[in-house]
C-alpha cells in the first residue's frame, strides 16, 4: 500500500511525500506530491502516527454504564477497543485500579479484566494494540497481595504510585474533594467526614509498606514507574529516588519544574489543555506548556480529546511536529517502545489521516499496523 500525496508529519518537520508500506510495517519515505497508480491520494491531508493513550479510564465507563451495572466485559473491552480507534489511538495502556476498600464499590478486579483484555488481543479481535497499566492505590486494603497476582504475561507496561489520601496531592482543597465524592457516590455530609477518617487512617497504617511494594513488584515485572500528583519538590524527589520516569498530572508548577530538572517526564490532561484548566484547581496544562515543561498528553477521561489538544498544542507552541510528539514518539520512549510512535521505515504502520475544519481535527482514516480501523 501507498498513501501518496499527503503532508507527512516527521519528528521534525512536515514534509508533502507519500508513505510505502508492506504488510504491518512502513518500508519507506518519498518526498513529492505525486500519486503512484494504485496508490491512496491523501489529497493534502495530514498523516500522523498513531497516537499512543498511556492514561485512560475510559474503559472503565464502558464496564460501569451506570452505578449499579456491570456490563459484559467482552462487549465492554471491544467497545472501547473500537471507540479509541476511532479517535485516532493506535496503542492504549488501559488504566486499571489495584487496591480495594472493603465495603465501598468495586472489588478487585484488575486481573480478571487484564486476562480478558489480553485474550481478545490474543484472538487478534482487537483493532488496536493494548497493554495495561497499574494504578496502583497507596491508600487502601489489599494493593499487595492484587499486584502480586500478575506475572510476566499479563502485558503491564506502566504502574503508578497513586496516593489519594485527602488534603494532599490532587484533592488539597478538601472542599474539591467533597463535591467530587458527593457528586459521585451521593455521600452526605456525615459520610463523607467518615470517607476522610476512614481513609486517613488506612493510609497511615499502609501508606510506606504499600508504596516499597509497588516500587518492588513494578521492577519485577519490567514495567515503567509513575508517579501521580506530584505536588511539591519533596514529593518528585521521592519519586526520583524510586526510579520513576513518568510524573502524571502534576498539580503545580513547581512540582513539574522539579520533574523536568530530575529527568522525569512530565504528562499533563488533554481535557485540562481543551478547559483551560483542572477541574480540580490544580496548575493549567497549558501553563505548563508555555514554560516548556509538558512531554506527553493524555486523553484520561476523553478519548478525542487526544489529537484535539494536540492541535491545540501547536497553536501555543507554532509546532505541529513537537506538539505530535507529545501523543506518539514520546510517550513510546518514556515506556519503552522502540516499534511505532514515528513515520519511519521499519517501524510499524501505525497512521492517522487528518484534515482540519477550522481548528478541529477531523479523522478521515486510521491504520493499526497496516490494516484500516477507521474511515470517514
Amino acid at each position: 500500500m501507498i498513501l501518496a500525496n499527503a503532508d507527512l508529519v516527521l519528528p521534525d518537520r512536515v514534509m508533502r511525500g507519500a508513505i510505502h508500506i508492506e504488510g504491518e510495517t512502513i518500508t519507506g519515505i518519498s518526498e513529492g506530491d505525486n500519486v503512484p497508480f494504485g496508490a491512496v491520494d491523501c489529497d493534502g491531508d495530514l498523516l500522523i502516527p498513531g497516537l499512543i493513550e498511556l492514561h485512560t479510564d475510559n474503559l472503565e465507563r464502558h464496564i460501569r454504564p451506570r452505578p449499579s451495572v456491570d456490563w459484559p466485559h467482552e462487549a465492554a473491552i471491544l467497545a472501547h477497543d473500537g471507540e479509541l480507534g476511532s479517535v485516532g489511538i493506535t496503542t492504549v495502556f488501559d488504566a486499571l485500579r489495584v487496591g480495594s476498600i472493603y465495603g465501598r464499590g468495586y472489588g478487585p478486579y484488575a486481573l480478571a479484566l487484564a486476562n480478558e483484555i489480553n485474550a481478545l488481543s490474543a484472538q487478534r479481535v482487537t483493532r488496536i494494540s493494548h497493554f495495561i497499566h497499574l494504578r496502583a492505590e497507596i491508600c487502601s486494603e489489599t494493593l499487595i497481595e492484587e499486584m502480586e497476582a500478575f506475572g510476566d504475561d499479563h502485558r503491564v507496561r506502566l504502574v503508578s504510585l497513586m496516593d489519594h489520601t485527602p488534603g494532599q496531592r490532587q484533592f488539597r482543597d478538601l472542599s474539591k474533594l467533597a463535591e467530587y465524592e458527593k457528586g459521585k457516590h451521593g455521600m452526605s455530609d456525615a459520610q463523607f467526614a467518615d470517607h476522610v477518617a476512614k481513609l486517613e487512617g488506612l493510609s497511615a497504617r499502609n501508606g510506606k509498606k504499600h508504596e516499597a511494594a509497588v516500587v518492588r513488584i513494578a521492577g519485577r515485572l519490567g514495567a515503567t514507574l509513575a508517579s501521580h500528583d506530584d505536588t511539591t519538590a519533596g514529593q518528585v524527589d521521592i519519586s526520583a529516588g524510586h526510579g520513576v520516569r513518568l510524573a502524571e498530572f502534576p498539580t503545580t508548577l513547581e512540582a513539574a519544574q522539579r520533574s523536568c530538572d530530575a529527568g522525569i517526564k512530565v504528562i499533563m490532561g488533554a481535557p485540562n489543555l481543551i478547559r483551560g484548566g483542572s477541574h480540580s484547581g490544580n496548575v493549567a496544562a497549558e501553563d505548563l506548556a508555555r514554560a516548556g515543561l509538558l512531554d506527553i498528553l493524555s486523553s484520561d477521561y476523553i478519548p478525542f480529546s487526544l489529537i484535539l489538544a494536540a492541535f491545540r498544542l501547536a497553536e501555543v507552541w507554532n509546532d505541529l511536529p513537537r506538539a505530535i510528539r507529545t501523543v506518539t514518539q514520546a510517550p513510546a520512549e518514556a515506556t519503552g517502545l522502540t516499534d511505532r510512535g514515528k513515520i519511519e521505515a521499519g517501524l510499524r504502520a501505525d497512521l492517522v489521516r487528518v484534515t482540519q475544519t477550522g481548528r478541529m481535527p477531523v479523522i478521515r482514516s486510521v491504520w493499526s499496523k497496516g490494516r484500516p480501523v477507521a474511515n470517514v
